[in-house]
C-alpha cells in the first residue's frame, strides 16, 4: 500500500505509539531518547509539548543521522494546567477527581527530522469529556496500576475507557500518536509514497 526509500526511526519507547505506527506496514526501528523533558520552558502548552517532542527527536537524530526520525510527546491539560504522569496513588486519585465530569484537552506534538536536518512539527488536539466518576471507580482504576505511566493518569485504550463519556477529535491522538495527521505530513514531505502495483 505504501513505500518509502528512507530508514524510519520512532523516537519513543511507548508500546502504544509502536502499535499505531506499525499500522502503516512500513519497516521502522525504535531508538529512545535520554533527555530531561522538564528542561523545556515555554509560554503556551502547545509550545511546551512541541518543545519536548523536538528535544526527544533531536536527541535520537544524533544517534541515527542517516534516518528520518519521528518523535512525539502527549500531554493532558485541564484548566490551563498540565497533568503529568502521576507519581503515586494520591496524585493519580487527585488527577481523576479533577477530571470527573469535566472536559480536558489531550495534545500530542509530533516532530519529524529528515536526514538533511529539515524539521517539521505539528500539534494535534483532542477534547475528552469524562463521566461523573464515583470514588469507588476512581480507586479501583488507580489500584489496577494502569494510570502510572500515562499523562493525566488514564489510558483511553485500556480500562481508562470506562471513565470517558465522549471525545471530540482523533482517538489515536489520545492514545499517543495522531496517525492520520502524521501520515498526511509524511506524504506531503514525500517521505512515504503510495505503492503502485
Amino acid at each position: 500500500m505504501f513505500k518509502t526509500t528512507q530508514k524510519l526511526v520512532l523516537a519513543s519507547a511507548s508500546p502504544r505509539r509502536k502499535e499505531l505506527l506499525a499500522m502503516l506496514s512500513l519497516p521502522f526501528d525504535i531508538i529512545t531518547s535520554e533527555v530531561e523533558e522538564t528542561s523545556v520552558q515555554a509560554t503556551t502548552m502547545q509550545d511546551y509539548v512541541k518543545g519536548v517532542a523536538l528535544l526527544k527527536t533531536r536527541d535520537v537524530a544524533k544517534k541515527a543521522p542517516n534516518a528520518t526520525i519521528i518523535g512525539a510527546d502527549t500531554i493532558v491539560v485541564y484548566d490551563d494546567e498540565l497533568l503529568h504522569k502521576p507519581k503515586n496513588r494520591e496524585e493519580a486519585i487527585s488527577h481523576l477527581l479533577r477530571l470527573s465530569g469535566k472536559r480536558h484537552a489531550v495534545m500530542t506534538a509530533v516532530a519529524i527530522i529528515e536526514p538533511n536536518g529539515n524539521e517539521t512539527t505539528f500539534v494535534e488536539e483532542t477534547n475528552v469529556v469524562f463521566h461523573h466518576l464515583s470514588q469507588e471507580l476512581i480507586e479501583a482504576y488507580v489500584d489496577s496500576g494502569d494510570p502510572f505511566d500515562k499523562a493525566g493518569g488514564y489510558g483511553i485504550q485500556t480500562a481508562g475507557t470506562l471513565l470517558v463519556k465522549r471525545i471530540e477529535g482523533d482517538y489515536n491522538n489520545v492514545v499517543g500518536l495522531p496517525l492520520a495527521a502524521l501520515f498526511t505530513q509524511l506524504v506531503a514531505l514525500n517521505i512515504i509514497q503510495f505503492a503502485k502495483e
